[in-house]
């Protein structure tokens, strides 16, 4: 066992990372309604700062304000201003702790109530059952809208370094935009953008490129990456190892692993390709493979909450450990280790026999501690799944009139 855990990595550019917990991307919902963050995303991360994680990841950031992966999202785009975001720059490094901005688009995954893009490599609609119409048939993506991401996903990425962010982390897993493209189940594009695993992979790979041109060598580049979507037939872990292998030549300085999508959400741990999953740790077993071959360090995110699990992943040759939902219910749960290193969390768990909703539900629990921790409250474990999801489903319709109304959307 190793005590490697609370001791600094350097990662491949000489940046230094204080220790190797991570605090990994969350959707927080908490922007104004100018899709900036401001106190209330300041109070969040200052908890985070504060418990003692030598890495924090921000929930996504949005490059296209009209693509969101939900209301109450935080987009960065070439003429938002950057204030804020120094802002929060500031507050998540307070206690020397490396800070990524996640960049992300959300393709075919924006629920139909708010409107705006819908774009996808080919018009391939989620099949989420009976909970379908949530979503519409996305557009299938012509050659400027293709052009149009890229540069949104650079320029986002230099903006987040003007406003003193260490790097990002480039979104490529959980069913996003660039994960379709990356899926033969959603990617049946015949032109250069799809095909074998290489043109499939292109899009994510000419994002990076002209991020790494654009921010230069010393700004950390991460990439979010599916080790598999859990679907029969979709991207599975041969294709991570050579989308790994093909992002090195990009010099990207950490690939988190990570599973599923909307359709599949393993990152709760459920699959839909009846892979069974482990209760904590999710995606290790079948990550460990990736480990010895892979030319970028790699960090595992997915169900850690003990920190003997932590200390298994690095022993597994993974260089970081992220954590998510144990950090929505113990912001301090670094600090918590390093004084009570059998401390366990206690996180609620939904298992409702309605897959869809018990994922909406889980998700609905984790944002309300997130909006308490927002207004300097403490988290909970105790709260009523059903009713979690009745208030979060209330106040994301809010969220949502406000967004249309915001940005003028009249579509549906």
């Amino acid at each position: 066992m190793t005590n490697r855990l609370f001791s600094a990595y350097t990662l491949p550019n000489g940046g230094i990372i204080p220790n190797c917990i991570a605090k990994a991307a969350m959707e927080e919902n908490l922007a104004n309604a100018k899709q900036q963050p401001d106190s209330a995303l300041f109070a969040l991360y200052d908890a985070w700062a504060k418990g003692g994680v030598g890495l924090i990841i921000t929930g996504n950031v949005m490059v296209d304000r009209y693509a969101m992966t939900g209301p109450g999202g935080v987009a960065l785009e070439a003429d938002s201003d950057l204030a804020p975001f120094t802002q929060w720059a500031s507050i998540a490094k307070q206690n020397n702790a490396r800070v990524w901005m996640q960049l992300n688009h959300p393709g075919r995954q924006v629920f139909k109530a708010m409107g705006g893009k819908n774009l996808a490599p080919s018009a391939i609609a989620l099949d989420l059952g009976k909970h379908s119409s949530m979503f519409t048939q996305p557009k299938a993506m012509n050659h400027d809208d293709i052009t149009d991401v890229i540069e949104r996903f650079a320029t986002t990425a230099s903006m987040a370094q003007q406003a003193g962010f260490d790097g990002v982390q480039v979104h490529a897993a959980h069913g996003y935009l660039l994960a379709q493209f990356l899926s033969p189940l959603t990617n049946k594009r015949t032109d250069e953008w799809g095909g074998t695993l290489e043109n499939r992979a292109k899009l994510l790979l000419d994002v990076v490129k002209q991020i790494r041109q654009r921010c230069g060598d010393t700004f950390d580049i991460a990439v979010k990456l599916n080790s598999a979507d859990f679907q029969r037939g979709g991207f599975d872990v041969e294709d991570a190892e050579q989308v790994i292998n093909l992002l090195a030549q990009y010099h990207v300085d950490v690939v988190e692993l990570s599973g599923g999508s909307y359709e599949a959400p393993a990152m709760q741990g459920r699959s839909a390709d009846e892979r069974t999953l482990a209760r904590e740790a999710y995606f290790l077993s079948l990550t460990s493979q990736l480990v010895a071959k892979s030319p970028i360090p790699l960090m595992l995110t997915g169900g850690i909450r003990r920190k003997e699990i932590a200390e298994q992943v690095l022993d597994a040759g993974f260089v970081m450990c992220g954590i998510a939902s144990a950090l929505a219910f113990y912001p301090n749960l670094a600090n918590l280790w390093q004084t009570q290193p059998d401390f366990s969390p206690t996180l609620p768990r939904v298992d409702w026999q309605n897959k869809t909703l018990a994922g909406l539900a889980t998700m609905a629990i984790i944002k309300r501690q997130l909006r308490r921790m927002s207004q300097g409250a403490t988290p909970q474990t105790n709260d009523s799944a059903l009713w979690s999801l009745v208030v979060d489903q209330f106040k994301t319709k809010q969220r949502t009139k406000r967004y249309r109304h915001q940005l003028g959307i009249t579509n549906d």
